[in-house]
């Protein structure tokens, strides 16, 4: 009976994500070489996640959702966080109307499906929690009012990691709501070449069509829960997830003195969620192993403290993480 399930589940998802090559592919005309960020940006978009980005300048954070957004006939608002900014410039004021005599609401740029928060880790703690208590609640207070924001609504944050002057660290109760945290690398000798080319060309720039609308994507967050994932699999995940809390019951006894604190329940949550679309986005519907260790790294390395004597031995999350995947055993 099972069988017949997931036979009718793989069907469906065929079907339901028969988007992603034509989404990918708009996307793919302005972007080169970054599939992995365009990946991770389908990821949070399905799974209703929030992405924190990291990489240096120029490497196109900005202009990748930017393009999404145009490709999925949506709005978008780009805020550029510095450190005179305040909560009101993100979500909104109340204004006096001198004519009528009274206060009229001003809403801000959180008022998008997309919000790209440029260098988060520039504005001071006030803003991000303006910025993050909208991500978690999904809705914005301004005075008396509480408007609730349009779905899909995904933020995505951007840091810089080389300049650390003027910057305002997120706090790790923060950083956990991000679903996911990618760092972004530079593009490949080949895809900047042809980088080169397009920008020298006057091609870099040209038009992406609307090819997704707003309803499939709400349909296709609805069909990416109903991906089948064994009770081996959530297992699975599980123990990755407590083998960073005691990494000692995973014979991972050297890792004990490394670890400051493991990741949280949202960090199994979002381990879950991310696996069942990176199913989907891969035309599946089950959940196999390699799906979980294809997004590992992005779900944990933010959820993961790590003490002073790893840093002393330069020892990053990444290392544990790939520790953990090499130790905890595969279903």
């Amino acid at each position: 009976m099972q069988t017949v399930d997931i036979k009718s589940i793989n069907e469906k998802i065929k079907e339901e994500s028969a988007f992603i090559d034509l989404l990918t592919m708009e996307v793919n005309k302005v972007i080169v070489g970054q599939n992995h960020m365009v990946e991770r940006l389908l990821i949070g978009l399905l799974g209703s996640g929030h992405i924190l980005l990291e990489g240096v300048p120029g490497l196109a954070k900005t202009l990748a959702i930017n393009t999404l957004s145009r490709a999925i006939k949506s709005d978008f608002q780009r805020v550029q966080f510095t450190p005179d900014l305040l909560p009101s410039d993100v979500i909104g004021t109340m204004i006096y109307n001198m004519q009528k005599g009274e206060f009229n609401i001003k809403k801000g740029p959180i008022f998008a499906n997309f919000v790209l928060a440029d260098e988060i880790n520039r504005a001071p703690a006030k803003v991000q929690s303006a910025l993050l208590e909208a991500m978690a609640e999904k809705q914005v207070t301004i005075g008396d009012e509480t408007f609730k924001l349009q779905e899909p609504f995904l933020v995505l944050a951007t840091q810089n990691p080389v300049d650390q002057e003027g910057t305002y660290p997120l706090p790790e109760a923060q950083m956990d709501r991000f679903m996911l945290k990618t760092v972004i690398d530079y593009p490949k000798l080949e895809d900047e070449r042809t980088i080169v080319r397009n920008s020298i060309s006057g091609k870099m720039g040209q038009a992406v069509n609307p090819v997704v609308s707003v309803e499939e994507i709400i349909r296709a967050r609805e069909a990416v829960k109903e991906v089948y994932m064994d009770e081996k699999i959530e297992n699975y995940i599980l123990d990755i997830i407590f083998a960073t809390r005691y990494p000692e019951k995973y014979r991972l006894e050297n890792l004990k003195p490394l670890i400051s604190f493991g990741a949280s329940p949202r960090g199994s949550i979002n381990l879950t969620m991310a696996a069942k679309v990176y199913a989907f986005i891969k035309r599946r519907g089950y959940v196999i192993p390699e799906d979980v260790r294809a997004v590992c790294h992005d779900v944990l390395r933010h959820r993961i403290g790590i003490t002073y004597e790893a840093e002393a031995e330069n020892i990053t999350t990444e290392d544990i993480i790939n520790d953990i995947l090499n130790a905890v055993e595969v279903p």
